[in-house]
């Protein structure tokens, strides 16, 4: 029955999340890795049973105890080293789960995650069960055995070898694979997982070579530590909110494909946005939208090394061309660059809670969302870098191009699928295309059609004056032919469209906090009112609920965003991770974690920092 919870499926928030700067996995408290795809986010899962518990594959490892353990999850601090505890009368052991960076221009093939298991009071017993299920759990495989701590799942496209160390010795369980062992106090044994993509005759049939020594675990595990604890050295954010900032940039850094420099909207697709419910969308690709607005907060924080390496990818997509769309760019792509996203229903998977369909690919890929190019340029405008002559070229033509092509409806920010229309953000986000581009040809003294592209901006200016505000609602509103309003307009603001202390934009947070905010909450839009296309509804959007505590504290309500800020954190999961969306219950919904909400989440803090700094400084 749609609706319906499951019990073997965990909370989403119930999750940390591991990777190498090319892939993740997501590990439940319980100990179970119940998503892992391979080689690249977008790759075909291993193990998916957040999906489909019976059919999606898992891999746990745990203290085998049954309901007398209290179990506790957290990270090493300051890196993605996820340590999940194990409580009981007769000892105290640990999970450490963590992937070896991989922070090369190059892809890989060979990733391993690795386990290891150790007791620090007492003596436990733990069981390893590792079933994986290739290829979204639609490929079959086989099993052999190399030793008795080695053995090797074969996939029609990848290999999974499984490694252990003394005292685990591996067992075959028909094509799966269980192990019981029992460690006393200082004891530590390891679970070493390596995945091998290519095709049969390439691969080498032992992807993690050698049996690995507990030395040599150790020795990875502390060259891990070391090089997150490293990279947070040119992070320069000194406020108030430094755990929860830092969990942010630690999150965004996994979530971006070191060899192109692309960030991902999220580790996982088809999480609910509403349980039993069809939004259930594909994130594991590179939006334009949400990685363009990251650059300011990666600059900020101090991370100009990511900054930079989007936007050498994000020009290269505009020199590349080749949209499905036929536009010159599209909303998203794949992390290396490719178009192509098809989308496809997988119905042999129940979905989360029985929340189906499953989708992989995003159809929304072919849609025409003009708000991109006001997103790319001020994403480009960030920095004095503007890509030479050559990248210069390609970014004024894309600009003279949008001179003609500016004035169209499209389907918006939110991908809804209920036809296109003529929306404010969208125009809004034209107008920064022309803005950004005029303020870069001026300081660098290069070629362009000025007064085109002031005409251009001008007209967009007065065009959202005059269609996007509606004077029933004293407010700025989703699109011309509505009274409906929207929290993509919450960055108006930010962008420099207006003060964030003009009357006009003061009465449409009014408006917003009057209709789209409950207790600190924000919902996207109101689909009731503006329909999407899609049945069911949605939680409240997180992006959106950090956007709203900037707008007010650069509104001069101060106090009024730091108490919905404080209020914001709580929704966080026990390790400081958001989803999509949060519910009716606090609980949180959709894809995890989502970039997108921790970008925000930083912007938020910077901006609230800020404007409390200026107000105490007042106050002295």
């Amino acid at each position: 029955m749609a609706g319906e919870v499951m019990n073997d499926y965990p909370p989403i928030a119930d999750h940390g999340l591991v990777g190498d700067l090319q892939t993740a996995a997501l590990v439940a408290s319980d100990g179970t890795v119940d998503w892992w795809c391979t080689p690249r986010f977008d790759s075909p899962s291993l193990f998916a049973s957040l999906l489909d518990s019976d059919r999606g594959g898992h891999c746990r490892l745990a203290a085998d105890l049954g309901e007398q353990t209290t179990v506790r999850q957290l990270y090493m601090p300051e890196t993605p080293v996820l340590i999940t505890r194990f409580m009981a009368p007769q000892g105290v052991g640990e999970v450490i789960d963590f992937m070896e960076p991989i922070d090369a221009r190059v892809p890989v093939d060979r990733h391993r995650l690795i386990r290891v298991a150790r007791v620090v009071r007492g003596s436990l017993p733990f069981e390893l069960v590792c079933r994986p299920r290739f290829h979204y759990g639609r490929a079959s495989h086989t099993l052999s055995r190399l030793d008795d701590d080695s053995v090797v799942f074969h996939g029609p496209d990848t290999d999974l070898h499984v490694q252990a160390t003394a005292p685990v010795s591996l067992h075959a369980d028909g094509i799966d694979v269980t192990a019981r062992f029992t460690l006393n106090a200082g004891e530590s044994a390891a679970v070493i997982l390596t995945s091998e993509t290519g095709e049969p005759g390439s691969r080498s049939g032992c992807p993690g070579g050698p049996r690995p020594a507990v030395e040599d675990v150790t020795a990875a595990l502390d060259a891990c530590r070391d090089f997150w604890l490293r990279w947070l050295r040119s992070c320069r954010y000194k406020g108030r909110w430094h755990e929860m900032v830092v969990r942010s940039a630690i999150t965004l850094k996994l979530l971006t494909y070191a060899p192109t420099g692309a960030p991902i909207a999220a580790a996982t697709m088809g999480l609910p946005e509403q349980i039993g419910g069809e939004r259930n969308w594909d994130y594991r690709y590179t939006w334009v939208r949400d990685a363009s607005l990251s650059v300011r907060a990666l600059i900020d924080l101090g991370f100009t090394a990511e900054a930079d390496a989007f936007r050498r990818w994000m020009r290269e997509r505009l020199e590349a061309g080749g949209t499905t769309s036929g536009e010159p760019l599209q909303i998203m792509y794949r992390v290396d660059g490719e178009p192509h996203l098809t989308e496809e229903v997988l119905d042999h998977l129940e979905g989360y809670q029985r929340s189906a369909p499953v989708r992989a690919g995003n159809a929304a890929a072919d849609q025409i969302q003009l708000d991109i190019y006001g997103e790319a340029a001020y994403a480009i405008a960030q920095t004095d870098d503007i890509g030479g002559l050559r990248g210069w070229l390609v970014f004024a033509g894309l600009i003279d191009w949008l001179c003609d092509h500016w004035d169209r409806p499209d389907e918006g920010i939110w991908e809804t699928r209920g036809g296109q229309k003529e929306f404010t953000y969208s125009r809004l986000m034209t107008w920064v295309a022309f803005d950004r581009a005029i303020r870069m040809a001026t300081a660098h003294a290069r070629p362009a059609d000025l007064a085109r592209w002031r005409e251009a901006r001008d007209t967009v200016f007065r065009q959202i004056t005059e269609r996007g505000w509606s004077d029933k609602r004293r407010a700025f509103v989703q699109h011309y032919d509505t009274d409906v309003l929207d929290a993509s307009l919450l960055l108006m603001p930010r962008v420099g469209f207006l003060s964030p202390t003009d009357p006009d934009w003061l009465s449409t947070l009014d408006a917003m906090t009057s209709e789209l905010v409950s207790d600190s909450l924000v919902y996207r839009y109101d689909p009731a009112a503006s329909p999407d296309g899609l049945q069911g509804s949605e939680g409240t959007f997180s992006l959106c609920s950090f956007l709203y505590v900037e707008a007010l504290a650069r509104s001069g309500r101060v106090h009024q965003a730091r108490y919905a800020f404080d209020k914001m954190l709580t929704y966080a999961n026990h390790v400081g991770l958001f989803a999509e969306e949060i519910g009716p219950s606090g609980e949180q919904l959709g894809n995890f974690p989502q970039a997108f909400t921790h970008l925000a989440l930083v912007a938020a803090a910077l901006a609230l920092d800020e404007e409390l700094d200026r107000v105490d400084r007042s106050d002295a």
